[in-house]
């Protein structure tokens, strides 16, 4: 089980794994070893996430799932396929956390009526500095 917050967990059985090589340098071995790790989670027919657990996941990864609801996410930082595949087991979780948590509404708030006559005092203080300085013939020789 993947813990994605203390109320949801998410079974290993609903991920499944591609490997492929991985692109890049690093000599031999990335020729001819398929270390990346290609992680698929199934968000749209999850039996694990609700309703709206779905449709927060759906709008909130929009831009990794697919048209038929499959959440990707990919590794190919590591040398082992058993790194790779932990670190894409450890961003799902990170991403579903993101996607899942619940977010304060902004309260959109007035500005203080002094605060107002303070920014207008202001600008009137530095449009007089700025009118004092003179125009360029101004000086007597």
């Amino acid at each position: 089980m993947i813990e994605i917050n203390e109320r949801t967990f998410i079974p290993e059985s609903e991920i499944n794994f591609t490997f492929s090589r991985s692109s890049g340098p690093g000599g031999q071995n990335v020729n001819k070893v398929n270390t990346r790790a290609t992680l698929l989670f199934d968000a749209r027919n999850s039996p694990s996430l609700s309703e709206e657990q779905k449709e927060l996941v759906l709008d909130r990864l929009k831009g990794r799932i697919n048209r038929e609801g499959i959440l990707r996410v990919i590794s190919h930082r590591y040398r082992t396929q058993g790194e790779n595949r932990d670190a894409a087991m450890t961003r799902f979780a990170e991403l579903l956390h993101y996607a899942l948590e619940r977010r304060t509404v902004r309260r959109e708030t007035k500005v203080p009526f002094i605060t107002r006559q303070k920014r207008l005092e202001e600008k009137k203080r530095r449009s007089e500095v700025k009118r004092d300085r003179g125009k360029a013939g101004d000086f007597e020789e």
